[in-house]
């Protein structure tokens, strides 16, 4: 019998690189972590760590069976929605049992000014209608959804640059990884003269700032809800994946 579970945990978010780097100084868990490889130069949280895609549900279903993996965890993104449906199945089609640790969303506080949108596509709809001068911070994979919004100026943030010729609208990209300080969000959108940010639903402190700053500017947010994700465990905090995983024996 195997001493240690063989756990592979699929990771798109801060939480789950910790959830990693904690995972691998157990002695009870032998823990690899999964990036989807999606920016240029990932944060390898240990070094038991693969980059890429597996080829869908059935790939991923036949690495879990070949690499004899116990459980599941999925630590993606909460706007992956894709890749967090082809865990599950995978999962349930492998007989391995499931788990996703999701932070939770941002809700309005008082003072907030958001329009709360259910896709990409609604939120590129109402922009011309709040603001001529936006901050955009979805990503550099949705950017074609606002391509042709021409009559609105977009400062648009993400972490790597897009494609040269990927659409988009027009403005301009500035490169930056969080966490963002309050002090910076807030000049950043005075300096730009930003009236009003779309943002997407991800929860969570590294890019909460911006939220901030915008209720402190009275500027109006465009907030993109998560979309809607698989059935099953569902967790918030790291300590409850260990005793998920611990609660499935060994």
């Amino acid at each position: 019998m195997r001493l240690r579970k063989r756990v592979l945990i699929l990771v798109g978010t801060g939480e789950g690189r910790k959830l990693a780097r904690q995972a691998s100084q157990r002695g009870d868990i032998e823990a690899i972590a999964s990036l989807a490889g999606r920016t240029r130069h990932p944060d390898i949280p240990i070094e038991t760590t693969r980059v890429g895609g597996f080829g869908g549900v059935e790939g991923l279903r036949e690495y879990l069976r070949g690499q004899q993996i116990e459980a599941v965890v999925d630590a993606t993104h909460p706007f992956a929605a894709q890749i967090s449906q082809n865990a599950a199945q995978a999962a349930q089609e492998a007989g391995i049992p499931h788990l996703r640790l999701t932070r939770p969303p941002w809700s309005p506080q008082p003072g907030d000014r958001w329009l709360e949108v259910s896709s990409y596509a609604e939120a590129a709809q109402r922009v011309p209608q709040v603001a001529g001068r936006v901050f955009l911070t979805i990503g550099r994979q949705e950017l074609a959804r606002f391509a042709q919004v021409r009559q609105v100026w977009f400062l648009m943030r993400m972490i790597d640059p897009p494609a040269a010729d990927s659409p988009r609208p027009p403005g301009e990209i500035l490169l930056a990884r969080g966490p963002f300080s309050l002090d910076d969000e807030r000049k950043l959108l005075q300096d730009y003269q930003i009236g009003a940010i779309v943002s997407k639903n991800s929860g969570g402190d590294a890019t909460y700032a911006k939220i901030a700053a915008a209720r402190d500017l009275q500027l109006p947010i465009i907030m993109v809800q998560r979309p809607a994700m698989p059935t099953g465990d569902c967790v918030s905090e790291i300590a409850d994946v260990f005793d998920w995983l611990h609660g499935l024996g060994t």
